[in-house]
């Protein structure tokens, strides 16, 4: 099973249980039971249906956006179904592509995104504490990753020198803005 770092803003990353079923881009197929994020496509085809409705409902659906989404085309759209998802993950389909970045930053700053932020994909030991700078709170390594290793990387940096999603820059340690 992969592992699953949790990071929330204001806490200390664990590793957790992951309860959610990544459902794959091509599928059609109805949901089985249990927690789902679902491609951002199938959101748009099946919102209505009432298994998805139930879904949301009880708080077993989320949605993952693919890494050449363009969420400001479909902006409108996902402010309305922030209501309904209980996750939004953004996928890493290689290691070196840098659009889930960019995706985190939209919806966290421009979007207002407040809930749970996973990094799906090809997730990497070493991109996890610039994925927590930008937004994500939770972190899908790929299976090969050490979740130990992982754990260790956020005891790295103790202080910031530029803001970030977490906190303001503390100047190390004297006060959060220098006047």
């Amino acid at each position: 099973m992969a592992k699953l770092i949790r990071y929330p803003r204001g806490g200390v990353a664990q590793v957790v249980d992951n309860q959610w079923q990544i459902l794959p881009v091509d599928t059609q197929e109805p949901l089985g039971s249990g927690s789902y994020l679902v491609p951002f496509q199938y959101w748009l085809d099946h919102s209505s249906s009432k298994e998805i409705q139930a879904k949301y409902l009880a708080g077993e659906l989320g949605v993952w956006f693919a890494s050449d989404a363009d969420l400001t085309t479909h902006r409108d759209v996902i402010l309305a179904g922030m209501k309904f998802w209980a996750i939004i993950a953004v996928d890493f389909p290689i290691f070196r592509d840098g659009r889930g970045f960019s995706h985190a930053a939209l919806l966290r700053e421009r979007l207002g995104w407040q809930g749970e932020l996973r990094a799906i994909g090809d997730v990497l030991i070493d991109q996890l504490l610039k994925m927590a700078k930008v937004g994500f709170d939770s972190f899908l390594l790929r299976a090969d990753q050490n979740e130990s290793v992982a754990l260790e990387q956020f005891e790295l940096i103790h202080h910031r020198l530029q803001n970030d999603w977490r906190a303001s820059r503390d100047q190390l340690g004297r006060g959060s803005h220098v006047k």
